[in-house]
């Protein structure tokens, strides 16, 4: 069965809701494995298995925390192995103009250095969700909503091939 994986850092609790809403909408998809996990109890090894991953965070002075930033450096020594995986993003911020696309952007840059596939969204958040503070209803909706499509592509591109190799 092919995974996503959900990695989040979150101090306020802000990021954690939002990392609940995309799994919520992943798991939305038959067929699909999702796992949401604080960065904190993931591995650069941990990234390696599934074919969808996507990134949460607070903005931190324009771009993602450091607890991320770090997850993503240690991921260096796979560079080349997450190739065709699908990945998406998220970020929360403490106030409007306080860097959630900068921080978006961001995590799908070391991404798609990586070989990874982002889908951007031509509706709502084009790059990935953001919430101002709490996740009000539309956060949420965009989150449910990347989940959604990642895990949708997700399927397309592995649901088949992972299921015969099991």
């Amino acid at each position: 069965m092919p995974k996503v994986l959900i990695v989040y850092y979150s101090r306020s609790g802000n990021t954690k809701q939002m990392a609940d809403f995309v799994a919520d909408g992943a798991r939305e998809v038959n067929g699909v494995e999702v796992e949401c996990r604080s960065v904190a109890d993931v591995t650069p090894e941990d990234l390696l298995e599934p074919e969808g991953i996507i990134l949460g965070s607070p903005v931190y002075y324009g771009t993602m925390a450091a607890e991320l930033k770090d997850l993503i450096d240690r991921s260096v020594k796979f560079h080349g192995q997450l190739d065709g995986k699908i990945g998406g993003a998220f970020a929360s911020s403490g106030g409007p103009g306080g860097g959630n696309e900068t921080t978006v952007l961001d995590l799908l840059k070391a991404l798609m250095i990586h070989g990874m596939i982002v889908k951007g969204d031509a509706q709502g958040d084009h790059y990935g969700p953001i919430a101002v503070g709490a996740p009000d209803e539309r956060s949420q909706a965009e989150c449910r909503k990347l989940g959604q499509r990642v895990a949708e592509l997700v399927m397309r591109l592995f649901g088949q091939a992972r299921s015969e190799a099991e």
